[in-house]
């Protein structure tokens, strides 16, 4: 396994890079320790891994394209066992069954390997919709924050590609987002080729700064600001939660807006260049991850609201005049569960008109060398409601094109459609969409495996236990889309109202079972769903 590597001394591994991968055995049973890549003419790359001594748990992969024909000096405190699983292959370890193992999720994205959270710098260009992400390539738990990359034609199918962002001396990469600056206000551009600006936080042990870095290879290679931080402003706020910026370029004030999640809510910032940012004011209510954009009412284009929210997903509708955002209404909740760190693309074509989010899901996957996956991406849209306007949310078309109907059918009594369901119980990735109706002001709902996947309690308004109130205060029914992958569920409510999402759980082998009290199904809709990572 160790060809092109030789061992020097007690900790330490030289090996002349010409394979494209360094494939690294991990074991729980240590603890984590740090790992030194030592190149001539390159910064030392660092990073804590549980290196496995002896049989792993699983393999991660460091990606040596930037390597390529060095000899690379290997560091870690141990002995040589420590360092004599090591190799270096053409092919992670474990190529040949990626994307087949038992827990790999079908129709959501996850990464090869490692663990994952917030979705960073969401942004469409040159006909890429780019996915970016915090990640520890180096174990299926939280550490080591760069950022990873995947790019993607529609939305749904993706090719993951090396880091992006890898941690520096200002600290580790957390989240941000990212702008094409067409105008090269920036200054990094070249002639025809407008750069890609990514805006993130740097993390130490005691600061939080804003960075800026910028690409132009349509985000493959990026280059960091040599004057990075652009903002550091612990000192005003006396605070070291200062973080997670969403940029965006505001045409009216013609400057560059930063949200930027500080202390108790959400900053707003301005710069002419990305580089120099002025304090505006300040939202309080917020935490983490902020997001500020404009939407239609009713798909009205001279009736517009601003919307803000945090990770949490809760949201205020209101004003901005590009200094200030002024809330009119809210705090209200379109999504629970697993989601958290939600964030929106910018640069969609103007044609297409969408607001598309993706959003983290917290979801484990027991027995895989992965944890973590993102959310179908969805659509946000604001209607009125009898209570007002609200934030709806549903699957983009561009996911229908994965299902396969396998049955229609109407006015079903639940033992019918449950037997509707039979043959699809070990079926792993399936969509559903259904319209119970009441007969009895009590409760209903559909279970999988002994797993309720909807439980709706009409009399106390409560779906899966959060508290939902259908636009008709006296209905009897409710519809659903629920979306049923192999470790995890999601299920939007009454064409988006609210949704939510969480992890499958097989408690028996019961399979699919409609229950409650005289229900009907009134419309019952059943789609298999091809895998995203088919070819």
């Amino acid at each position: 396994m160790l060809a092109s590597c030789f061992l020097t001394q007690a900790g330490e591994l030289k090996i002349k890079i010409d394979k494209k991968y360094l494939n690294l055995p991990v074991s729980h049973q240590v603890e984590r320790a740090p790992m030194t890549l030592q190149a001539d003419g390159m910064e030392d790359y660092a990073f804590q891994i549980r290196l496995a001594p002896s049989q792993p748990d699983y393999w991660v992969f460091c990606d040596m394209s930037r390597y390529q024909g060095k000899e690379v000096r290997i560091a870690y405190p141990g002995d040589d066992a420590t360092l004599g699983l090591i190799y270096q292959a053409d092919e992670i370890a474990g190529q040949d069954s990626l994307y087949r193992e038992s827990n790999r999720p079908q129709v959501h994205y996850t990464q090869r390997r490692g663990w994952i959270n917030d979705p960073n710098g969401l942004i469409y260009y040159d006909g890429e919709y780019h996915l970016f992400y915090q990640h520890n390539p180096f174990e299926r738990e939280w550490e080591n924050m760069h950022w990873g990359h995947a790019v993607s034609r529609d939305l749904i199918h993706w090719t993951e590609l090396q880091e992006a962002l890898y941690p520096d001396e200002h600290g580790t990469m957390f989240s941000g987002s990212a702008v094409i600056d067409y105008k090269n206000t920036s200054g990094f551009g070249k002639k025809g080729v407008p750069p890609m600006v990514a805006i993130y936080t740097a993390a130490s042990s005691d600061r939080q700064v804003q960075c800026i870095a910028y690409s132009l290879d349509k985000g493959r290679t990026w280059t960091k600001y040599a004057d990075n931080p652009v903002i550091d402003s612990k000192e005003k706020w006396n605070s070291q939660d200062t973080r997670d910026p969403k940029v965006f370029w505001h045409e009216p004030i013609k400057k560059w807006v930063m949200v930027l999640n500080e202390r108790d809510g959400h900053s707003i910032y301005h710069s002419e260049d990305l580089k120099h940012w002025e304090y505006q004011s300040h939202v309080t209510g917020f935490w983490e991850c902020p997001e500020l954009f404009e939407l239609p009412v009713d798909g009205n284009p001279d009736n517009t609201k601003w919307v803000m929210y945090g990770a949490s997903g809760t949201y205020m509708i209101g004003s901005f005049d590009g200094y200030k955002f002024t809330p009119e209404a809210g705090k209200y909740y379109y999504a629970t569960g697993s989601i958290y760190a939600a964030q929106t693309y910018t640069n969609i074509p103007s044609s297409d008109g969408r607001r598309i989010q993706i959003g983290w899901g917290r979801i484990a996957h027991p027995g895989m060398p992965f944890n973590g996956c993102m959310l179908i991406p969805t659509s946000l849209s604001l209607k009125t409601t009898s209570e007002g306007i609200r934030l709806f949310s549903t699957p983009i078309k561009e996911f229908d094109q994965l299902q396969t109907c396998v049955y229609k059918g109407a006015s079903l009594t639940s033992e019918q459609a449950g037997e509707v369901l039979q043959p699809y119980n070990k079926n792993a990735t399936l969509r559903i969409k259904a319209t119970l109706k009441l007969s009895h002001a009590t409760s209903a709902g559909l279970s999988l495996d002994g797993q309720n996947l909807l439980d709706y309690d009409m009399n106390g308004n409560r779906v899966n236990g959060v508290f939902y109130s259908p636009d008709d205060m006296t209905s009897m029914e409710i519809t659903v889309d629920m979306i049923i992958d192999k470790t995890l569920v999601e299920t939007y409510v009454d064409n988006g109202a609210y949704s939510y999402s969480m992890e499958r759980k097989a408690n028996n082998q019961e399979g699919f079972r409609f229950w409650g009290n005289n229900i009907e199904i009134k419309n019952l809709e059943v789609y298999t769903l091809q895998s995203i990572w088919n070819p």
